[in-house]
């Protein structure tokens, strides 16, 4: 795995999909500046993708990065999303677009974008794998893998049809580390199999392993370290993983971060044993396990913000109080659909990446939420 660690300075990531926001566009004043705390604090590894962020992400990154910094003081990551293109003629003039809207040449590495059963058979038919090896082998991008949301047998079979894929983006963190939808695990153990260096996506699982219950605070407390550190380093422990990423949507995230990983050590075994507890105690909640990817919000035919309505069932859940109520009613359903709007036409199953099964999970919380308003 050395070849991968060229370039690359520790093993930490700044994911550019949860950007700091002002007004509703990405803040981009906060965004430079969180990028020269990122460099100067000895890192160097970006990860993007033509969605994020509204399809601001790419841009963002021209701004306060690659408009300012040489092309070989970073590391840039960009993905092909099947939303964006229909047939293998649309490929390269995506990338091209992709290149241009980021500022560089190259990518150093460009993953077949969010794989899984459901698009998998897409990516083939449209040639997706051979175009980007052909790019890999014109020198505009220097390694080709995969982001990946499924079981170990799907992840099996296409690192078996395609031997040559270089690395593999994986979520892994110590909640999902044994979660039969999820398999961190078992995918984590799969890239070993196949010898392929991984990268971690969502280790704080969305925020939620920062932002722990009281008990489990506790917990974390009596180790003297934060709860993103403790989430940070068992991601960065794993086997194989050599990259960490985190989206951090504003400077005090960084800079916790940064400090958590500057000079990295794996997890000991109290530390593993306090993530085996903790994991137990949020299971016992009753929340759900929405990540906030958000890519389930674009193609609503009802506009519902449904992470949003997700996280104010989890916090009332969680702390019993009325906050939730208020920001159910007066904030996220205001100008948006209510819960109670689902059609059910399930286009959000079909892209929610946890799996989801949102559909019922809507119908959760407009009973919560709604039913004193009937």
């Amino acid at each position: 795995m050395t070849e991968f660690f060229q370039g690359i300075r520790k093993n930490f990531g700044f994911g550019c999909m949860r950007l700091p926001v002002c007004d509703g566009a990405v803040d981009v004043a906060q965004t430079a500046q969180m990028t020269d705390e990122f460099l100067s604090g000895g890192f160097n590894y970006f990860d993007t993708a033509h969605g994020y962020m509204h399809g601001q992400s790419e841009s963002t990154l021209k701004q306060c990065l690659t408009d300012r910094y040489p092309r070989e003081s970073y590391v840039l990551t960009d993905k092909l999303t099947d939303s964006f293109f229909h047939s293998e003629a649309d490929i390269r003039p995506l990338f091209e677009e992709q290149l241009r809207l980021c500022g560089v040449e190259y990518f150093d590495f460009y993953l077949m974008h969010a794989q899984s059963r459901r698009n998998y058979d897409f990516f083939r038919s449209c040639r997706a794998y051979e175009t980007a090896f052909a790019l890999k082998a014109e020198g505009k991008v220097k390694h080709v893998g995969i982001s990946f949301h499924d079981t170990a047998d799907m992840l099996d079979k296409i690192l078996t049809d395609y031997p040559d894929i270089d690395v593999v983006q994986l979520q892994l963190n110590y909640l999902d580390w044994d979660d039969a939808a999820v398999q961190s695990r078992a995918n984590c153990e799969v890239c070993v199999k196949h010898g392929k260096p991984v990268i971690v996506m969502e280790p704080l699982r969305g925020g939620h392993l920062a932002d722990l219950p009281q008990n489990a605070l506790a917990l974390t407390d009596a180790l003297g370290v934060s709860p993103a550190e403790l989430a940070l380093r068992f991601a960065a422990s794993q086997p194989n993983v050599f990259m960490v990423l985190s989206g951090m949507s504003d400077l005090a995230q960084m800079r916790a971060n940064v400090s958590a990983m500057k000079e990295f050590r794996p997890l000991t075994q109290r530390e593993l044993t306090v993530a085996e507890n903790i994991a137990s105690l949020i299971r016992g909640e009753n929340v759900i396990p929405c990540t906030a990817c958000r890519y389930c919000v674009d193609g609503c035919p009802k506009r519902i913000s449904i992470p949003d309505l997700f996280a104010c069932l989890n916090n009332k859940r969680r702390y019993k109080d009325w906050n939730s109520d208020f920001y159910y009613n007066n904030v996220h359903t205001k100008n948006r659909g209510k819960a109670s709007d689902c059609i059910g036409c399930g286009k959000c199953e079909n892209i929610c990446p946890q799996g989801l099964h949102i559909r019922e999970l809507l119908r959760e919380v407009a009973c919560e939420f709604e039913r004193k308003q009937k």
